[in-house]
């Protein structure tokens, strides 16, 4: 039994030591300049000038990056604490990881470790864990947030649906649907969030919102987070947690 388990602790040890190094590297960084945030064209370049992914050999990168202690087995975050990483888009999650690698996306400890790891990471690597992501089903929300992701009541369902579909012209407010489809399906760069964590979800918005993440290439989420009441987040949140749980989500 140790001889049969000592491959899998020799990974373990190995990647924490390499994590380490990376983190007392960023932690030389500081005095760098700040990373150049993407213009629509730079980005589309960065990501069509990754290889193709491998679902197959995304998996196995998922395996030995341990990815599955934060974002669960199969993409499937088991608590709040971390997003769902299933049916995600190819092109979001590929972004993220290069967001993470330059150093645009850094806005709390959970951005620090997703940094060292996608910093250990090849392109090939990453266009693989990406191709891999994409090819699960959409996730199903936890069961530590059943109370959140409950069905609305028929005012609450009639307020979100009014934010989702049609937005809210008198606080200038973006149909939520404009961007992440009518079932938060997502499309290209721009995330799936049904089935979402609602506790991940809802701190995302209170990151916009605090101007402390700022990699969205079109500063959208920026400016929509700064309309939206404490409420209308937590409504949203639920929503979309419960387009999850009934498989509605479909991907393009």
């Amino acid at each position: 039994m140790i001889t049969a388990a000592f491959p899998t602790a020799w990974r373990t040890l190995a990647l924490a030591a390499a994590l380490l190094a990376s983190s007392l590297a960023q932690a030389s960084e500081h005095n760098k300049p700040a990373p150049k945030p993407w213009s629509p064209v730079t980005l589309q370049t960065a990501l069509g000038d990754l290889p193709t992914g491998n679902a197959a050999a995304g998996k196995a990168v998922h395996d030995s990056m341990m990815c599955a202690s934060c974002h669960g087995a199969a993409g499937n975050a088991a608590t709040m604490n971390w997003p769902s990483v299933a049916g995600q888009r190819y092109d979001y999650t590929a972004k993220m990881l290069l967001d993470y690698r330059s150093g645009l996306r850094f806005e709390d400890e959970r951005a620090g470790l997703m940094t060292s790891i996608a910093r250990l990471m090849t392109p090939q690597q990453i266009a693989d864990v990406s191709a891999y992501y994409a090819s699960l089903p959409k996730p199903v929300a936890p069961q530590a947030q059943a109370a959140l992701a409950a069905p609305l009541t028929a005012a609450e369902h009639k307020r979100v649906e009014q934010l989702v579909r049609k937005g809210d012209a008198n606080r200038l407010i973006t149909a939520c649907a404009s961007c992440h489809g009518l079932h938060g399906e997502g499309k290209g760069t721009t995330p799936a969030i049904a089935g979402q964590t609602t506790d991940y979800f809802i701190r995302t918005m209170r990151l916009y919102h605090n101007g402390e993440r700022q990699n969205d290439v079109y500063k959208g989420m920026s400016q929509f987070s700064q309309r939206l009441s404490d409420a209308d987040t937590l409504l949203i949140a639920r929503y979309y947690a419960s387009q999850g749980q009934s498989q509605t989500a479909k991907a393009d």
